[in-house]
């Protein structure tokens, strides 16, 4: 009588992925904002890193009319491990887009926004020139709203990063994204200190800068509290802490989930090493709830002397306010 032996696969085991605490759960987005939002910027052709990256605040945001455009298309250049943003080879430039952003922001009436892009090192500035344009458009369209961009590094070439800045950017913001351990595992083709060179740069020039960290790769709450003392140091203006959640089984895994009160205590740390403004959660994210800050920016350049489109002008009301 024949013996079957068990049947051994070869195919590699997946381990299950952890399931989110309560604290990081959120509904489904839906609502007639978010109804609304989805079908102009469909219309308008535009990009959301809200979609792109698959940002779990899209909901909330979308039926507040608040969202954050990413310009330059949505193919990305670098393969980050830990960002849902397509890679491969972008499309040309879209030499209508900065019009079409500026068109749909101003219909928003916002009074602050978040503007994005992927990672264009296929062109020589990096995308400069679309950043500044875009801007330049955004102003003329909606004078009374203050931006902030949120930039790549450029290849950490300064003089691309001062085409953007001297288009008046309220806020320069540039993400860390992680401590410089994990750098290099985090954001392969990027460099922790060439990140932090252009961040230094824009501080240096006189803009209110902004910056975001990762938590639940790996780090040690000590390297954490490192790159604040750093931050802090160099003055650079705003910090946002947020909670790393796997896009798909292809990304870097969750190594913990942090606690709502560490994100607490860091944000007080943070705060204690001069950092003037902290938003610190496990759903913060970059833009998080950004659109409620253009008295804190316009307040904060005024304090500390900084530049901006808003520095430059008289505060104005949007349409209808």
């Amino acid at each position: 009588m024949a013996t079957h032996l068990p049947v051994v696969s070869s195919a590699p085991v997946e381990r299950p992925r952890k399931r989110h605490p309560k604290w990081l759960r959120v509904p489904m987005p839906g609502g007639e904002g978010y109804t609304d939002l989805r079908k102009r910027v469909k219309e308008l052709q535009l990009h959301t890193v809200c979609q792109s990256a698959s940002c779990p605040n899209i909901g909330e945001c979308w039926n507040n009319r608040a969202l954050t455009i990413m310009i330059l298309g949505d193919i990305c250049t670098r393969s980050c491990r830990f960002c849902d943003v397509k890679t491969g080879r972008p499309l040309p430039v879209d030499e209508g887009e900065p019009d079409r952003v500026a068109t749909i922001l101003g219909e928003l009436s916002l009074r602050h926004t978040v503007i994005t892009s992927v990672d264009r090192d296929d062109l020589k500035d990096g995308g400069a020139s679309v950043w500044a344009r875009t801007l330049r458009s955004c102003h003329e369209r909606a004078p009374w709203m203050t931006i902030e961009v949120l930039v790549p590094d450029f290849k950490g070439v300064l003089s691309d990063a001062d085409v953007v800045l001297d288009a008046g950017p309220d806020v320069f913001a540039h993400n860390l994204e992680t401590v410089p351990r994990l750098s290099k595992q985090v954001r392969v083709q990027a460099k922790y200190d060439r990140s932090f060179a252009v961040l230094e740069h824009a501080a240096r020039r006189g803009a209110l800068t902004k910056t975001g960290l990762m938590l639940g790769l790996g780090e040690s709450l000590g390297e954490v509290r490192e790159v604040i003392d750093q931050l802090g140091e160099k003055h650079l203006t705003i910090l946002t802490l947020g909670q790393y959640l796997q896009p798909s089984r292809k990304h870097l895994e969750i190594d913990r989930y942090v606690h709502p009160d560490e994100f607490a205590e860091l944000a007080d740390y943070a705060r204690s090493r001069g950092i003037a403004h902290v938003e610190s959660g496990p759903l913060v994210r970059s833009s998080y709830h950004a659109e409620g800050q253009a008295e804190l920016i316009r307040r904060l350049q005024a304090d500390r002397g900084s530049i901006g489109f808003a520095s430059l002008r008289p505060e104005l009301d949007p349409p209808g306010v």
